[in-house]
């Protein structure tokens, strides 16, 4: 690709970018898209909807870029809760360490690369974009040394980036723990893996091992029942439901009715009062469905202390590891009941066949790969297909073909990457819709890491070589070019996948389009037609961030090139979430900063593989100095991520005792103890009908209202 190639995709982005840009401002202050762009809480502001036309509603302003740019650190918590915190700081980390290396690599590195042989250079925009890169230095040369020199500099400044990050989340995260809003769980333990005893229900059993093991701590227990049970019952209420807000109706109306007797609406107000006394005394009787055989192998357990939870989700209670399986309770709102009836000794198959799915689902994906880099090399690809000989020789046909329709047929099959691997987490039987979430998070990372980076690099190989064995003898030296050959295509991907992506993410186009369809073409103009709050998408935008983070870092000294469009992104990228975050998304559940974790070691990995293709580029380039000084690097840079999983990283998965000995000890004195515990009674609900409205349950020995969980969960809405 030449410098053509790149300024078209960068010319065709940019015009789309700031249209979209553009149109966003305006749609925003369109009152039939308020749903879309404030969330649940603003849809219902009606003292929008109804406003007068003003002209300045189509003139697109940036108003919206200075509220989200004011917008303070306090502000976002109580908007999105420590994760969206922690991913605005990972944006943050990235702009701060792209603006020093592109401060450096473009005013030093840059220009060696691009004299680096003595050459007649051409016309700058029929430049190879290869001439930019470290490919085009040539051997032995003694500017290698300034390359390392540049490593250096940006890893100590990654290094002391995430130091400094990693000290800050960590504080974030033990008020995150030290707060009385996630109380409910710090009291609750679950319990999996109950074993059958005949003649005896689960639920029976569960109060006998834990009050001979935890006689002075254990409170009560709330058993889980199965999916069908509940099914039911829901059906009941929501029937429940719809009866009396029709006997509602028939009343407000009941006049009107008794002046037509050919309607007999005072036999239809009597046929509703009996059909309502008959749904009250089948709902009544309906608590007495959920029996023993309706109880699953799992609970909550529910204890009277902070410290005795956390002892006993971390103990192991008897000698068979896979009976009485005990876990730290998720928050009640981050619950994902579905998973709990899963027999726990059947997670382990779930797990090797989430595994092999994984592996077939990357394979399968392999085509794509090799379509789009087929795309880049077009002259290659007429040697099979001779039909393209004539869009290869219109000089804009072939820039847009080569320049920015790869990058867009990509980024249009990863989007499929997202839902597949969130399923694929689901059925590991994960207990949190957090924690599913951030496995599958974990896995799209994984999967772009793999395909994005690794498979189009070898991709590379296969159609420059013209076979999928390319590390033959005397190969080994044009592996600077390859790798400099594919970073040209992660410019192109950058803008596409970049630039675009955050231009579909402020828009919003299928809530949007949603809500096009069910105002203007169905004429649903009710309220809850057109209000759909959901939460950030987590696995879809960390996998993302974290990509371009590792394509900038290992490019950096590479192909300089691709830095500015890095910076650029990651800038609008803070813009563009902000805003999310504070108008859009609802905080449904909080995990505490747990995404941070696979921000730092993904950042160490993409430092570690900076060093390791500097080592073998300046190994094959003759420049033994270089070499010598690079090994070091890395040994430190592993030491380094070894000494932050030591000081900070257990904090993010277990919880310190000091902390939960001191806030019972603060209840205590203060008498909010017993509180506490009646509170826990009604904290967790299995289920809830469709209509809004809570289902009668059956907690172990006890029954429970779920007023206080109503208004505990709708506080948390609110927030956002």
């Amino acid at each position: 690709m030449n410098v053509g190639g790149l300024l078209a995709s960068v010319g065709v982005n940019s015009v789309v970018c700031l249209g979209v840009f553009s149109l966003y401002s305006v749609l925003r202050k369109q009152p039939h898209f308020v749903s879309v762009y404030f969330g649940h809480k603003l849809a219902r502001a009606r003292s929008k909807r109804h406003d007068p036309f003003w002209l300045a509603r189509l003139v697109p302003s940036a108003s919206w870029v200075v509220k989200a740019y004011n917008a303070t650190e306090d502000e976002l918590y109580v908007a999105g809760g420590v994760d969206a915190v922690v991913f605005l700081r990972a944006v943050v980390f990235s702009i701060k360490l792209f603006t020093v290396a592109s401060v450096i690599c473009l005013v030093f590195v840059l220009p060696l690369n691009y004299f680096g042989k003595e050459m007649e250079h051409k016309e700058i925009r029929e430049e190879l974009l290869t001439v930019f890169t470290i490919g085009n230095v040539q051997r032995g040369s003694e500017w290698l040394g300034f390359h390392c020199f540049v490593l250096h500099i940006i890893t100590i400044c990654a290094c002391f980036f995430l130091y400094s990050e990693f000290k800050h989340i960590m504080k974030m995260r033990l008020n995150h723990i030290n707060s009385p809003l996630h109380s409910a769980s710090q009291f609750t333990v679950v319990v999996r893996a109950i074993p059958w005893i005949d003649q005896e229900s689960y639920s029976d059993t569960l109060t006998r091992f834990f009050t001979d093991t935890y006689s002075t701590s254990y409170l009560s227990h709330q058993m889980v029942y199965e999916k069908s049970a509940i099914q039911k019952l829901m059906s009941d209420a929501e029937r429940m439901y719809k009866i009396l807000k029709s006997v509602h109706m028939e009343r407000r109306y009941v006049k009107r009715l008794l002046r037509c007797g050919f309607c007999g609406g005072n036999n239809n107000a009597s046929q509703e009062m009996k059909e309502l006394s008959d749904e009250s005394k089948s709902i009544t009787q309906e608590e007495t469905f959920l029996d023993d055989s309706d109880e699953c192998g799992a609970a909550l357990v529910f204890f009277r202390t902070r410290y005795a939870a956390l002892v006993a989700s971390e103990a192991l209670q008897t000698q068979n590891p896979m009976a009485w399986v005990t876990d730290a309770a998720p928050e009640p709102r981050d619950m994902f009941w579905a998973n709990l009836c899963v027999s726990y000794q059947s997670l382990w198959i779930r797990k090797i066949i989430v595994v092999f799915a994984s592996f077939f689902f990357v394979t399968f994906f392999l085509v794509p790969v090799v379509f789009t880099q087929s795309l880049v090399h077009l002259d290659t690809l007429t040697q099979f297909l001779p039909f393209l000989e004539k869009a290869v020789g219109r000089v804009v046909l072939e820039q847009l073909v080569t320049g920015y329709l790869p990058s867009v047929i990509l980024t249009l099959f990863l989007y499929m990457v997202p839902p597949v691997m969130y399923v694929f987490s689901t059925l590991e039987g994960v207990i949190s819709r957090s924690e599913r979430k951030r496995s599958a998070c974990i896995k799209v990372v994984y999967f772009v890491i793999w395909n994005v980076f690794f498979a189009n690099i070898l991709t590379e190989a296969a159609i420059v070589h013209y076979q999928i064995s390319i590390l033959k003898l005397g190969d080994y030296k044009n592996i600077p070019a390859l790798l400099a050959k594919a970073a040209t295509f992660f410019m192109t991907y950058c803008l596409t996948s970049g630039w675009a992506s955050l231009a579909c993410e402020l828009i919003q186009v299928v809530p949007l389009l949603s809500n096009v369809v069910s105002r203007y073409i169905l004429k649903n103009n009710s309220e809850s037609s057109t209000s759909n709050p959901f939460s950030f998408p987590y696995h879809t935008e960390v996998p993302r961030v974290l990509l371009f983070g590792l394509l900038g870092i290992t490019c950096c000294t590479l192909a300089p090139l691709i830095l500015p469009f890095v910076l650029v992104y990651f800038v609008l990228a803070f813009l563009v979430y902000r805003n999310q975050i504070l108008n859009v998304y609802v905080m449904k559940y909080d995990s505490g900063g747990q995404y941070w974790p696979i921000v730092h070691n993904t950042a160490i990995f993409s430092l570690v593989l900076m060093q390791v293709i500097a080592l073998g580029v300046f190994g094959i380039k003759d420049a033994p100095g270089p070499s010598t000084f690079t090994f070091p690097l890395i040994v430190l840079t592993l030491l380094f991520n070894q000494f932050c999983r030591q000081r900070f990283l257990p904090v993010f998965f277990r919880t310190p005792a000091k902390s939960v000995i001191e806030m019972d000890r603060v209840d205590e004195q203060s008498g909010q103890m017993e509180d506490i515990h009646q509170s826990l009674l009604t904290a967790y609900s299995q289920y809830k009908s469709k209509s809004g409205r809570w289902g009668s349950r059956k907690f172990g020995e006890m029954s429970r209202s779920n007023s206080a969980h109503d208004t505990a969960e709708m506080g948390d809405i609110s927030h956002a």
